[in-house]
């Protein structure tokens, strides 16, 4: 069963940084893409970047300038480096493993979330 474990969330106030991991187990095959995502309470869960071989990196806009998306393919784990965050960064986020592969089918995997607070 495969699972992905997030970690590296915190308070912080505006403008520091933050780094989050996503470590998964139990896969054996590279996926396709991993991501972040991110829900704040009210709010419907958002892409902040995803990363793919084909596709590179891609970021919501209000995050770009500030978030890194790295990815290490060979043991299927991901990391968020947030720069100068922003009260607005405020979320659960959440860690996301997709794509498709014959033997198993489309495959879409979450894990269970770490909390980010930006507040002074």
């Amino acid at each position: 069963q495969v699972q992905l474990v997030e970690s590296g969330g915190g308070l912080v106030q505006p403008g520091e940084s933050l780094r989050l991991s996503c470590v998964s187990s139990g896969s054996k095959f590279r996926f396709d893409a991993m991501a972040w995502y991110r829900q704040a309470p009210g709010k419907e869960r958002e892409l902040v970047a995803s990363i793919s071989g084909p596709s590179g990196a891609n970021y919501a806009e209000s995050v770009a300038a500030r978030f890194t998306i790295l990815r290490d393919s060979v043991r299927n784990t991901v990391y968020l480096q947030m720069n100068n965050l922003k009260p607005e960064d405020t979320a659960v986020y959440y860690c996301n493993a997709n794509g498709h592969l014959a033997r198993v089918g489309t495959y879409n995997y979450w894990g269970q979330g770490t909390q980010v607070i930006v507040s002074s």
